[in-house]
């Protein structure tokens, strides 16, 4: 069975190659198609054919009445017909042995459950065709002069650049039409994606030498395995995959007994998935240009730093705080860099990084092409320079403006480092001097914002993907496997004596506790002096997730007067909430001298598997958010990035002279409990530690809760014994 899916697999693959990169179209319908038939006309070398029994033309080219009066199999279609004419004809032409439809008809999954029923024999009729849709626009492909699109397609032809894929209509209708400069070389509408997803697309494209990287608008993953799959190809080719994801929503809730269940949702599910997979995440369609268009015209900078220039204070000023935000560096120059600078400039420049040059030098070929060389001796991975451009008619001088960008792309290309030219507003960049630098492999960025943010994730990209790229065998992706919904709806939460019973088999350590009777004074007080002062006293119920909210937990006890009074406050808050099923009393050892308090959660979710949060910990750890989404399995590299990348990094780090702790330690310590729930993922449904006490040489799990899959035939907990009873511990 695996053999005769790999073989449809490769025949579609084939297909779809046949469809991008045609030899012959046929054109199915009647305005639309008439119309995509005329626009591809103006630039398609090869054969044209119209179908229509109506109609003696199509696009200005010959008309049959049938697809089976067609000369051959065509290798495209563009179909645009109404929906209960299209399985014979998607029929027909599979019989025949055409390569790929793009089937612009609307009426199917998008209506309903008939809709769906008749997208699954459209599918089913289309056998080993390339599908594309149904309820799409189509797709454009300017290397090979193909439009099979129903809208303006534009003229622009290139031989190497970037390829959309969307997962709607008006979006890459409307990047078509961006006065960006951007270099497209292929748009894909996906529609309802009946048969190829966005990942199909990526699979066949990164073979494609004309493709340097992806632009993908993302609502929703099919299948995560074949896009990861795909997104990976992208990556070991170097060719990066920026993504717009929309539809963020959290489905934490449904699982929330815990602080994991609103610090991990589906939208921190998907961005663990696109980090893993070394894929760029942006949040507007100008930025995902940008960083296209930076990253195809001048390079993948080797890290973050930058050199900036303007001739503007203010500009200079709203470069650097820029730059700080989006984590880009700005190395000053040298004391000898700073001398030559001297040499060159006028009193009145400011000799710093960013370079305000000032005016009195604008348009100066003699000496800017020695001012930008000069401030280029700084090392940097990327430059940017930031100079608006006068539109047509008004009244300035053009040329002052471009020969100081001339000068400009001269130098950085003599320093071999990725550069752009960037204006202050997006709007004030005319195509003509875009398209100059554009040529010079100086990427002509628009927005101050915008363009650094294009840096930033660039510089971003480079790092992220050497990261993945380091081990021998990387970068791959996996996932752990749980059941489905079905058996979720019937679990048991354990109680925390429980939980920690439970957990202390994935090496974390537990504190030394007992747990004893309620009303049994001297087995508490006795418990206590075997374990030693300070302790902690907490209640044990049954669903009894948040303890100090209810006043049902005292910590930092010195001696049996203190218990006494803490025991006091708790009976009085049993009294006033309703608690099921109080099990006793644990006292706890106290954990001494944390370096800080971590949360460590992981929770099954139905579309990613286990997902692992960590965060900041403790009573505010919701106030705080602060936290990294892990997908399991996870690797130590991958613990240790997460916990870089967390706000609070810097005092597990020693801040300001504070204990620090061993990162390798905890990070170990982490993947432990990691590898422990991918053990145990046919039964785990959640576990949180929080929290997870950080000392300088280990990890203590202070108060954990676990969510398991019950039988559903004696309601017990599988693996458990029979539930805890309270001992007295000296009664």
């Amino acid at each position: 069975m695996k053999n005769i899916m790999k073989q449809e697999n490769t025949k579609r693959a084939e297909n779809l190659k046949r469809l991008l990169a045609p030899r012959h179209i046929a054109f199915i319908g009647g305005a639309d198609a008439d119309y995509s038939a005329r626009q591809c006309a103006q630039r398609f070398h090869g054969k044209i054919w119209g179908v229509n029994p109506n109609r003696e033309k199509m696009g200005g080219e010959p008309c049959y009445a049938s697809v089976q009066d067609l000369p051959e199999a065509p290798d495209a279609v563009f179909l645009a017909i109404p929906r209960s004419a299209t399985i014979p004809v998607i029929r027909a032409l599979n019989d025949m042995g055409a390569g790929g439809v793009v089937c612009f008809t609307a009426g199917y999954g998008e209506t309903g459950d008939e809709g769906k029923k008749a997208e699954r024999e459209l599918v089913d009729a289309a056998g080993d065709m390339a599908l594309v849709g149904p309820n799409c626009y189509g797709l454009i492909n300017y290397i090979h002069d193909v439009a099979l699109w129903p809208f303006g397609a534009g003229s622009c032809r290139c031989d190497k650049g970037i390829a959309l894929i969307m997962q709607s209509g008006m979006i890459p209708a409307d990047m078509v039409m961006n006065q960006r400069s951007v270099p497209l070389a292929c748009v894909v509408s996906a529609g309802n994606q009946a048969m190829l997803a966005v990942e199909d697309y990526v699979e066949v494209l990164s073979d494609d030498p004309g493709i340097t990287a992806f632009g993908i608008y993302l609502e929703g993953i099919r299948d995560i395995k074949s896009f990861a799959r795909a997104a990976l190809k992208a990556l070991r080719a170097e060719k990066p995959i920026v993504l717009l994801k929309a539809g963020s929503s959290s489905i934490g809730s449904r699982l929330a007994v815990s602080h994991t269940g609103s610090l991990s949702g589906a939208d921190e599910a998907h961005q663990a998935l696109f980090d893993q997979l070394g894929i760029i995440r942006v949040h507007s369609p100008e930025v995902m240009l940008e960083t296209l268009k930076f990253m195809t015209i001048s390079g993948i900078p080797r890290g973050n730093r930058i050199a900036a220039f303007t001739c503007s204070g203010g500009e200079a000023l709203m470069v650097a705080d820029y730059c700080e935000r989006v984590g880009l560096v700005l190395p000053q120059p040298s004391d000898s860099v700073q001398r030559e600078l001297k040499s060159l400039l006028p009193d009145i420049a400011t000799i710093s990084n960013p370079l305000d040059y000032t005016t009195p030098l604008w348009g100066n070929r003699e000496v800017m092409p020695k001012v930008f060389a000069a401030a280029l001796k700084t090392p940097v991975d990327a430059a940017i320079f930031i100079q608006d451009y006068p539109p047509e008619g008004f009244e300035a001088d053009s040329a002052f403006y471009r020969a100081d960008g001339i000068s400009y792309m001269e130098s950085a290309r003599a320093a071999k480092i990725p550069a752009a030219i960037c204006s202050e507003l997006a709007e004030n960049f005319d195509r003509e001097s875009r398209e100059m630098y554009a040529q010079g492999h100086i990427a002509p960025l628009q927005g101050i914002d915008r363009g650094l943010d294009a840096l930033g994730h660039a510089a971003r990209y480079a790092r992220n993907r050497n990261r993945l790229m380091r081990n021998p065998g990387m970068p791959r992706f996996s996932m752990i496997e749980t059941p489905g919904n079905e058996e979720e709806t019937s679990s048991c939460v354990l109680n925390e004596w429980e939980s920690k019973q439970w957990l202390g088999a994935s090496g974390v350590t537990i504190p030394t506790g007992r747990l004893v009777s309620l009303d049994n004074c001297r087995a508490i007080g006795n418990a206590a002096d075997e374990i030693g002062f300070p302790v902690a006293i907490k209640l044990v119920a049954e669903g009894l997730a948040h303890k100090t909210e209810l006043g049902v937990v005292a910590v930092n006890l010195t001696g049996r007067q203190e218990i006494a009074g803490a025991m006091a406050a708790i009976r009085e808050s049993i009294a006033s909430h309703t608690l099921n099923d109080i099990r006793g009393v644990l006292i706890e050892s106290m954990v001494q001298d944390p370096v800080y308090e971590l949360l460590v959660g992981i929770q099954r979710n139905p579309q990613f598997g286990l997902v692992m949060v960590i965060a900041a910990g403790g009573i505010l750890a919701e106030l705080y958010r602060d936290s990294q989404t892990l997908l399991l399995p996870t690797s130590i590299d991958s613990i240790r990035h997460g916990l870089s990348q967390l706000q609070c990094f810097p005092v597990l780090t020693g801040f300001r002279g504070r204990q620090r702790c061993d990162l390798n330690k905890l990070a170990a310590t982490i993947l432990e409990l990691a590898e422990f729930a991918e053990t145990h993922a046919g039964i785990l449904v959640e576990m949180e530690i929080n929290p997870l006490m950080v000392l300088a040489d280990d990890a203590v799990a202070a108060d954990a809760l676990v969510r398991l899959v019950a039988n559903p035939d004696q309601g017990k907990v599988p693996t458990f014994p029979e539930r805890t009873p309270a001992p007295n511990h000296g009664s």
